[in-house]
């Protein structure tokens, strides 16, 4: 799809918090210091503290005293830009554009635990779409959480956007169901599914995700199109752990990461790079409908070390 135009500034603003604590803190660390093994630990201090995680922060120190001892590198204002130049070549150049259906409509499906901003998230996504003209449909398949459909509801109404729903406690399975009959017959280009976060054990949900799943796939074939698993920057590598749940359960295709602007610890798309199988597709950057930028790992990296 060719949605989710990156608005540079706005990712700059939402990584200011970030930007201060690990961009600020290691020009302040590094200005006017020589290269020694003491600098070097207070550098990997910084970089676990912005929780960009033990294995990205290990391989990137390593690299760093293996240049400094070779003689490549010596002052601090030289390790600046060795850092950005080690975290941009740990991605790969994989697609991370949302996915679209052969055939409308596309489905996508949004999962994750409660609190991580997912009704938020799926507002966004919404938001965007229309922005570049989409027609798009809720469904309101997290009936378990009180005032989750209410919610949606709300934002369905400010957004200008139609919402299946069903009433609190009913089977999300077959709001999903009802969701997908209709944007077949309205014959709408996107549908997006917000799930509910938790039931009575982790088990209950994981199922409950996998019923609507097949569900929306027997009436549209090949759906959902894209997976994604909304994760809140805030929670660090707690997120992780609930990651690896999700990947076990359902066929995560992407992450979207909520709640960016409110973290001095943005490193976290970092150690979601290593330890997870599927990419960082979107970031929140925001508050507001608009404030969801696609994910670029160079404009990422510029921005904190702004």
């Amino acid at each position: 799809m060719g949605l989710f135009r990156s608005t540079i500034d706005r990712v700059r603003r939402g990584l200011a918090r970030t930007a201060g604590s690990l961009g600020g803190g290691l020009r302040s660390v590094l200005a006017g210091r020589s290269l020694d093994e003491d600098l070097i630990e207070e550098i990997e201090a910084m970089l676990i503290g912005a929780d960009v995680g033990v294995e990205a922060t290990a391989a990137i120190v390593d690299d760093l005293r293996a240049d400094w001892k070779a003689g490549r590198i010596s002052t601090g204002e030289e390790v600046l830009d060795h850092l950005k130049s080690s975290l941009k070549n740990r991605w790969e150049d994989v697609d991370r554009r949302i996915a679209v259906a052969p055939e409308a409509p596309t489905v996508i499906l949004v999962v994750g635990v409660n609190g991580v901003g997912k009704t938020t998230s799926v507002a966004k996504i919404a938001h965007s779409l229309r922005e570049e003209g989409r027609s798009v449909l809720l469904a309101a398949a997290d009936t378990f959480r009180a005032g989750a459909v209410a919610q949606l509801s709300i934002w369905s109404e400010r957004l200008g956007v139609s919402i299946v729903k069903g009433a609190q406690g009913s089977d999300p399975a077959s709001v999903a169901y009802d969701a997908a009959d209709a944007a077949l017959a309205r014959k709408v280009d996107v549908l997006l599914v917000d799930t509910a976060g938790r039931l009575h054990n982790q088990g209950d949900l994981m199922r409950q995700l996998v019923k609507i799943r097949d569900v929306i796939r027997k009436k549209i074939p090949g759906a959902p199109h894209e997976v994604l698993l909304v994760l809140d920057a805030t929670s660090g590598q707690n997120g992780l752990v609930q990651a690896r749940s999700f990947e076990e359960a359902v066929d995560i295709t992407g992450v979207f990461l909520s709640k960016l602007d409110g973290t001095a610890r943005g490193g976290i798309v970092v150690a979601i790079r290593d330890q997870l199988s599927v990419p960082v597709k979107l970031v929140g950057v925001g508050e507001r409908p608009e404030d969801v930028e696609p994910f670029d790992p160079a404009t990422f990296i510029d921005a904190i070390f702004e």
